[in-house]
């Protein structure tokens, strides 16, 4: 299995950042609009589809608000790997600081590469949308 692990500095509070990331049904709209153009939660699912075209239904895995964590899996879409389980960890760097740190595992391995291009253009999309912007 390969894990991919992407970290960035986001120029805001963990807690403003966190109140967003830890939006089950609509952070991924939220965090990084125009490369997630849309975001439909239905229970302890969501749908997602990202500007490319491509539609994920993922599983809300778990949600802790107290180390700032959420954990999600894709369990049907568009794209189906054999595995593909992911968190997203916001941890304090000073008051108005913090870092985003997203591990994703995957299988096939083959799969990682697209994946950690996906994931970096992803993230610079949340550090432009969350940087200074809230609070």
């Amino acid at each position: 299995m390969a894990s991919i692990s992407k970290e960035i500095v986001i120029e805001s509070s963990a807690d403003d950042v966190w109140e967003v990331i830890g939006d089950f049904a609509a952070g991924p709209a939220r965090m990084a609009p125009g490369f997630v153009v849309d975001c439909k939660a239905e229970g302890d699912c969501r749908t997602v589809t990202f500007a490319n075209g491509t539609v994920a239904k993922e599983r809300c895995v778990s949600v802790d608000h107290n180390m700032r964590r959420i954990v999600y899996a894709v369990v049907g879409g568009d794209f189906q790997p054999e595995h593909d389980n992911a968190s997203m960890h916001v941890v304090a760097d000073g008051e108005r600081r913090c870092r985003l740190v997203w591990v994703r595992d995957v299988l096939p391995e083959e799969l990682a590469a697209p994946m950690a291009e996906a994931m970096s253009h992803g993230l610079s999309v949340v550090k432009q949308t969350l940087d200074h912007r809230l609070g």
